[in-house]
C-alpha cells in the first residue's frame, strides 16, 4: 500500500513538473528580453549558480525562470568546471543573448555556485539558487524587498528549523522541523540552497574562501559550511514568505546530494558534527541577543 501511495505521489511530481515546463516555455516566447526593474540597493546583485552535466538536460528551464525575474539582478552567472564547457547544451548557450553569463572555475562540486562569485564580486550581494528547480517570476524580489541594510542576517525562502537537545548543541539532522514556517530572524533558522539564498556584502568572512577546510569538514554539505561561516561572522538568519513547495525538474533528484547527505549515510549529521568540533555552536547569551544581527563581529577560526 506505502508503496502504490509513493508511485502516486512521484506521478503527480513528474505531472506538475512537466506542465512547468510547459509553463516555462511559454512564458520565454512572451517574455524573452523583457528586463525586470533594477534592485535599487546601490551596491551589484549577482545571481549566481552552477551545474554538471547530469542536470545539464533540465538547466535551461531553470535559467529561464530566473532571467524572466520581476526584478533585473546585475548578472546573472552559471558557474561550470572547466572540463564541462564543452558539453553545454546549445539550450543554455542561447541564453547567453539573454543576459546569461557563463563562467568557467575549478570544479568544487556545489560550492561552485558561491565561492568564484564571491571572489569575483567582493562587494556584491549575491544570491545563490540551485540549478533543478522552477522559480516564480517575484522569487527574487521578494528576496531583495525583505533586505534591511541595519540588519546583520542572511535572508533564504527555505528554511529548516533547528532542533536542539538538552544540553543546547544541535540534534540529528533528521529531527528539524523541515520547511518550518517561522520568520524570526534567529540562529535557529538554516537556510536551504533550494529556495534560495540572499546574501548581503561581507556577511561571509574571508574564512569561507578556505578551500581545504570546507573540502575536509563539508565536502558535499556547502549549506552547513556557509550557514557557520555566516553565523561565526555574526549573522543571523531568516524566512521570507509563505511556506512553499518547490517544483523540480523530473529525473534531477537522481543524483541530487540529498541522497547523499540525508536519505544514505547520514552525510549531513557527519558535517555537522565535523563543523561542531572545529567552530562549536555559536553561543548567544542574553545580552547578545539583544544585538544581535545588528553588526559583524569577529570569529575565531582554527589555523
Amino acid at each position: 500500500m506505502r508503496g502504490a501511495i509513493e508511485a502516486a505521489k512521484q506521478l503527480m511530481r513528474d505531472v506538475l513538473s512537466e506542465a512547468t515546463g510547459l509553463w516555462v516555455s511559454l512564458r520565454w516566447q512572451f517574455l524573452r528580453g523583457r528586463q525586470g526593474k533594477p534592485s535599487g540597493l546601490g551596491h551589484p546583485l549577482v545571481l549566481s549558480l552552477t551545474s554538471y552535466p547530469p542536470r545539464f538536460p533540465t538547466l535551461a528551464m531553470t535559467l529561464k525562470s530566473l532571467l524572466m525575474q520581476s526584478m533585473r539582478p546585475d548578472h546573472v552567472e552559471l558557474w561550470v568546471a572547466e572540463k564541462d564547457l564543452d558539453v553545454l547544451p546549445k539550450a543554455v548557450l542561447d541564453l547567453r543573448a539573454h543576459g546569461l553569463s557563463i563562467r568557467t572555475c575549478k570544479d568544487t562540486r556545489s560550492y561552485k555556485k558561491i565561492i568564484p562569485a564571491l571572489a569575483a564580486h567582493p562587494d556584491a550581494a549575491i544570491v545563490t539558487a540551485d540549478d533543478d528547480a522552477y522559480y516564480w517570476p517575484t522569487w527574487l524580489e521578494q528576496l531583495v524587498d525583505a533586505y534591511d541594510p541595519s540588519v546583520w542576517e542572511v535572508l533564504c525562502h527555505r528554511g529548516h528549523r533547528i532542533t536542539l537537545r538538552g544540553d543546547g548543541m544541535p540534534a540529528p539532522y533528521r529531527t528539524w522541523e523541515f520547511d518550518t514556517a517561522d520568520a524570526s530572524s534567529s540562529l535557529s533558522t538554516f537556510p536551504t540552497g533550494l529556495g534560495g539564498v540572499f546574501y548581503r556584502p561581507g556577511i561571509l568572512p574571508a574564512q569561507v574562501m578556505r578551500e581545504d577546510l570546507f573540502r575536509l569538514y563539508c565536502p558535499t554539505g556547502d549549506d552547513i559550511w556557509l550557514y557557520w561561516m555566516a553565523a561565526l561572522n555574526g549573522a543571523r538568519f531568516r524566512k521570507v514568505g509563505p511556506v512553499r513547495r518547490f517544483v523540480l525538474w523530473r529525473g534531477g533528484q537522481e543524483v541530487a546530494l540529498y541522497n547523499q547527505n540525508v536519505v544514505g549515510e547520514d552525510g549531513n549529521d557527519i558535517q555537522i558534527a565535523a563543523m561542531l568540533g572545529a567552530y562549536g555552536f555559536p553561543p548567544v547569551s542574553a545580552g547578545e541577543e539583544e544585538t544581535a544581527g545588528s553588526s559583524p563581529r569577529v570569529a575565531a577560526y582554527p589555523d
